[in-house]
């Protein structure tokens, strides 16, 4: 049994490992939200935390006011889910908050010792080498959720890393798989967001269909198990049974498989290197029928490459490629830009953007620098 924090607690990771703290008997400490209020107070009433914090202070003001009548500590704004993050009594913190603004609650926890059950993936997207620098030294665990680095998690099991050749990294290919650039050009956002096998927030659901998710997952996957690049090989795996595989040096594949489930992953990255029964969905292997992998499309996904390109330079290149990938997925659900505007807006800000150091201040200010250059991306 673990102690939780768990941070983005009313989002897609977050109420799932409420679930998985349920069945599984984890104690829930501490819980943070940006502005859900309705949610959040509903789970502090269901677990009874030691304190749960709103990102919005408003929100906060708001939600004090509603949970008087218990000993809940209630705190606002940044300070409150750095205190959550860092609170004495949990061993275990959850980072599912979604963008760059996990970063600094991730390094807090870090810098407590804490597991770190990572579902934040821009954390290492974005400061990969400053964020695995910094638990080593802390001596903190990170043990990722998304369901891709869990399964390679899984599979490096029993391996010592000198074996390893390469890893298979899946990726669902979304909801326009196969699709033309034409027909990408009519896609309207209420129709990006219907992803075939996975329920999830709608930044990630987006980042799905255009392929940028998997060139975030490529680069976190870079930082969380110490490879290069070209020792990532993606596939399209459209039944997203297979969840990824790491394949070694005498040819041997190694892969873990589920059910679409994230609950899996989730329970895993709190029971390790323990398995526990627990709430996620049996794999029916005849109902699941046969498998099939294909190469990505480059070409109709420019996204995928555009990773791929700041995966291989380096630096703060991923970094300024998040930070307009976040406002070029806004823009698009606002109705401001199309589909295929995305990648030409990432590709702006990357071709544009000066590259400032490798440190925790230099990632800010590329992020900052790309945020600017994509909202002023007609």
């Amino acid at each position: 049994m673990r102690s939780l924090a768990i941070l983005g607690s009313t989002g897609s990771i977050g109420t799932q490992t409420l679930e998985v703290a349920a069945s599984c008997g984890h104690r829930v400490l501490a819980l943070t939200a940006h502005h859900n209020i309705d949610l959040l107070e509903r789970q502090a009433r269901t677990f009874h935390p030691i304190l749960a914090a709103a990102a919005d202070p408003t929100a906060a003001a708001a939600l004090a006011s509603r949970l008087a009548d218990t000993d809940i500590q209630v705190l606002a704004g940044e300070e409150g889910v750095l205190a959550a993050a860092q609170l004495p009594q949990t061993d275990t913190a959850v980072t599912a908050l979604v963008g760059i603004a996990g970063l600094a609650p991730t390094l807090a926890a870090i810098d407590t010792g804490k597991r770190i059950a990572l579902a934040n993936k821009e954390t290492l997207v974005c400061a990969g080498p400053l964020v695995m620098a910094r638990a080593r030294e802390k001596g903190a665990e990170i043990v990722p959720v998304d369901s891709e680095h869990s399964a390679i998690f899984q599979s490096l099991q029993g391996s010592h890393g000198r074996e390893l050749k390469r890893i298979l990294l899946t990726a669902s290919g979304g909801p326009f798989f196969g699709w033309t650039r034409e027909a990408l050009e009519k896609v309207t956002p209420d129709r990006a967001l219907q992803h075939p096998n996975w329920s999830m927030g709608a930044k990630v659901t987006i980042d799905s269909a255009t392929l940028m998710n998997k060139g975030l997952e490529l680069l976190e996957a870079m930082s969380l198990f110490a490879v290069p690049p070209e020792k990532i090989q993606i596939l399209i795996h459209r039944e997203s049974i297979l969840h990824s595989a790491v394949e070694y040096c005498d040819n041997s594949v190694i892969a873990q498989l589920g059910a679409p489930d994230m609950r899996l992953p989730i329970q895993y990255a709190l029971s390790w290197p323990d398995r526990v029964a627990g709430p996620a969905e049996e794999l029916d292997l005849f109902a699941a029928g046969q498998l099939t992998f294909a190469k990505p499309d480059l070409d109709t996904f420019p996204c995928l490459a555009l990773a791929i390109r700041a995966a291989q330079e380096g630096g703060t290149a991923p970094a300024i490629l998040n930070g307009a990938n976040e406002v070029a997925v806004a823009r698009f659900l606002a109705g401001e830009i199309g589909f295929l505007d995305i990648p030409r807006v990432v590709a702006h800000a990357l071709d544009t953007v000066l590259r400032p150091p490798l440190t925790l201040e230099g990632v800010y200010a590329a992020d900052q620098a790309a945020r600017q250059a994509a909202k002023g991306e007609a």
